[in-house]
């Protein structure tokens, strides 16, 4: 049967990126028995929304539904105010799906090059599992003037529904807020979901990260739960961290971590960090997974609307979010295929983007990469 793919190149670099990205998944699909790639485009962007006024639909989302995976490029752009695209289209494909995980495996590929003194791809080679529909971004908070202020803010999610009636006096300055929320259910799937993670890749310790001794009430909850859930899985070692010892530590000792599961918030700071000590943001890939649902898989860098049509970008970021949405979809020898392309053009070193020292341009990296699908 075919696999049906919704494919948003987005904006900024998104389209050429994910044009390579598609080409490796084409090489994958001609060389692998049985694997069919239905794929359909989407113009969700900042042309289309500078267009239409429209970002995404609900009938949009239902079209998009209608797949089995989401592959999407970037999303940013000048002419846009600074996070309208992104709260109104990728935030709102995250929570439409309950994309409650946000995966990142961190490796370093062999020939590139690593910021930190003396470590190799033996040394780099984790997974971070983020929490990924509430802590502080959950999306609700506000502006509050000087006098009385009443407000009422709602949060809905698939696993409950939440209502915030606000009554608040302020006396002397202008404040701004922002609610964090952390439940119970959402923390056990998340943290279950690692520990499911870390026995199928063969880990023998799985560490959680929060700040519970500063915001003990979000946080004391996630430990409570990571605690609970570690009780059905006795066979794993388990470790809490804060978040500032764990990113001391990712830059001191990276080989000691295995799985490592984290709140939204920490996990999108650990995640950049990761994607330095991996050789850059050009060779990191993330996914946004419902484990029973529909998925979306992307490189984790902007759309660097500058390099915009130079045909320079790195596509590799891009080209493994691909291998990611393989592997999701049960696909593991097209997936191993591109990991395998992706691990021998990087290891030779004659095709590589400017981010590496490399003169190549998106697409001949795209073509080296396919060609090694094929050969594979």
């Amino acid at each position: 049967m075919s696999k049906k793919i919704a494919v948003i190149p987005g904006d900024g670099t998104g389209p050429e990126l994910i044009n390579e990205g598609v080409k490796v998944l084409r090489a994958a699909e001609d060389s692998t028995k049985n694997l069919s790639l239905d794929l359909e485009e989407f113009p969700f962007g900042a042309d289309h929304y500078l267009e239409t006024d429209e970002l995404v639909t609900e009938e949009d989302l239902e079209r998009i539904g209608k797949n089995d995976a989401i592959y999407l490029g970037a999303l940013g752009d000048p002419r846009v105010e600074a996070g309208v695209l992104e709260k109104g289209i990728l935030l709102k494909i995250r929570f439409y799906f309950d994309q409650y995980i946000n995966l990142r495996p961190i490796k370093l590929y062999p020939n590139v090059s690593c910021p930190l003194a003396g470590k190799g791809p033996e040394d780099i080679d984790f997974y971070v599992v983020r929490e990924n529909t509430e802590d502080f971004y959950a999306g609700i908070g506000g502006r509050l003037n000087e006098g009385k202020n009443e407000q009422e803010l709602t949060l809905s999610r698939s696993l409950y529904e939440s209502k915030f009636d606000l009554d608040v006096d302020v006396e002397g300055d202008e404040l701004a807020y922002q609610i964090g929320v952390v439940s119970k259910k959402g923390t056990e799937r998340a943290v279950r979901f690692a520990f499911e993670l870390a026995e199928d890749k063969g880990h023998e310790r799985v560490t959680s990260v929060d700040k519970a001794n500063v915001l003990s009430d979000c946080y004391g909850l996630w430990r409570e739960v990571f605690e609970e859930v570690s009780e059905d899985y006795p066979g794993m070692e388990t470790e809490f961290s804060y978040v500032d010892a764990i990113n001391m530590w990712l830059v001191k000792q990276p080989e000691y971590y295995q799985t490592i599961v984290t709140p939204n918030m920490f996990g999108d700071i650990i995640t950049d960090l990761g994607a330095m000590i991996q050789g850059g943001l050009g060779l990191a890939p993330g996914g946004n997974i419902n484990p029973n649902g529909v998925s979306m898989f992307e490189p984790i860098h902007g759309s660097a609307p500058k390099h915009a049509g130079k045909n320079k970008a790195d596509p590799i970021a891009t080209i493994l979010a691909g291998k990611m949405m393989l592997n999701q979809l049960g696909e593991e020898k097209a997936a191993d295929k591109i990991e395998k392309a992706v691990e021998e053009v990087l290891r030779e070193g004659e095709v590589r983007t400017y981010d590496l020292n490399g003169d190549s341009t998106t697409s001949e990296v795209g073509d080296a990469v396919a060609e090694k699908v094929r050969e594979i």
